[in-house]
């Protein structure tokens, strides 16, 4: 079981303490709040900092014993040959290894500077805020998201439906059209959309966009998670300050994706609007930070909780 986040000794330095994350050790350090914890529990004479006695080693225990040597034979005297010890094969089990991040005993091979055990650096650090809150995965987020789509979608529907319902009949009614010019052997040149379209289609992205907002906005700064940030245990937050996230940082961060999807729908300039937003959802993919486009731009995380 791994130990809870808080302020440990440095299993390096002695003279230190550093900030477990409760997975990982964080660059996070400090002074000792209090005595060397090798004072009292090796004895007096293993204090940091104070000399060893004669015939005394740190740590306040004897030094182990040399193992037994055979007796060298006199000169002139016949010697027996000595067994050198057999090395293993290739291959070959060659017998219990110390574990990594504990001491080998005496007479086995240490690999590398002895540390607690328990205590040691994974093949992969996770990403974690300045103060050690671990960062959210991509996966998460977008799962995240397709459930607030769906309710914000659900919640603006009364307001939105009306005008969706009369895109949907003009496109429907084009495209009858088209495919009737077509079978007559009268097929139009054009594929550009009808004028009225863009008369129903324009207020129900706004008035989608305006909902999509105030859900956003009253959630973060109040739980500082949206309904579907909270099934998936993941919350927004300022990355150097915890807590929720200010209303000023809430409106940046939204306000970037309004405004892509704003200038979605201007001809020409709509597709270079969808590129870039498009690379705003996947920037956290390879960002150290675990950070979109919009968290840059309100300098917010998407954390674990």
């Amino acid at each position: 079981m791994s130990s809870p986040a808080g302020w440990y000794d440095d299993p390096a330095d002695p003279t230190q303490q550093r900030y477990w994350d409760g997975n990982t050790w964080t660059d996070q350090r400090r002074a000792q709040q209090g005595p060397s914890p090798y004072q009292g529990q090796f004895g007096a004479a293993s204090q940091y900092g104070q000399a060893a006695q004669h015939g005394q080693v740190y740590g306040g225990g004897a030094a182990p014993s040399e193992p037994t040597r055979p007796a060298q034979p006199q000169y002139g005297q016949y010697a027996p040959p000595q067994q050198q010890p057999q090395q293993p094969q290739y291959g070959q089990y060659a017998g219990p290894q110390p574990h990594y991040g504990q001491q080998a005993q005496y007479g086995q091979p240490q690999y590398g500077h002895p540390q607690q055990q328990g205590y040691g650096y994974p093949g992969k650090r996770p990403n974690t805020t300045p103060d050690g809150q671990l960062l959210s995965g991509w996966w998460r987020r977008v799962f995240a998201r397709i459930i607030d789509s769906i309710i914000v979608g659900i919640i603006g529907l009364p307001l939105t439906g009306y005008f969706y319902y009369k895109y949907s009949q003009v496109l429907w009614d084009y495209f009858k059209t088209t495919m009737d010019a077509a079978a007559a052997g009268t097929p139009t040149t054009t594929t550009s959309l009808p004028p009225e379209v863009y008369k129903w289609m324009i207020p129900a992205v706004l008035i989608g966009l305006v909902v999509s907002f105030v859900y956003e906005y009253l959630f973060l700064t109040k739980k500082g998670a949206t309904p579907g940030k909270m099934l998936l245990g993941i919350a927004v937050r300022l990355r150097d300050v915890p807590g929720n996230p200010p209303g000023a940082a809430v409106a940046k961060r939204y306000g970037f994706d309004m405004g892509l999807s704003v200038l979605g729908l201007v001809p020409l300039v709509g597709t270079l609007a969808g590129f870039i937003a498009l690379l705003n959802y996947l920037w956290p993919l390879w960002d150290d930070k675990k950070q979109a486009l919009h968290d840059k731009v309100a300098a917010t995380n998407v954390v674990r909780v």
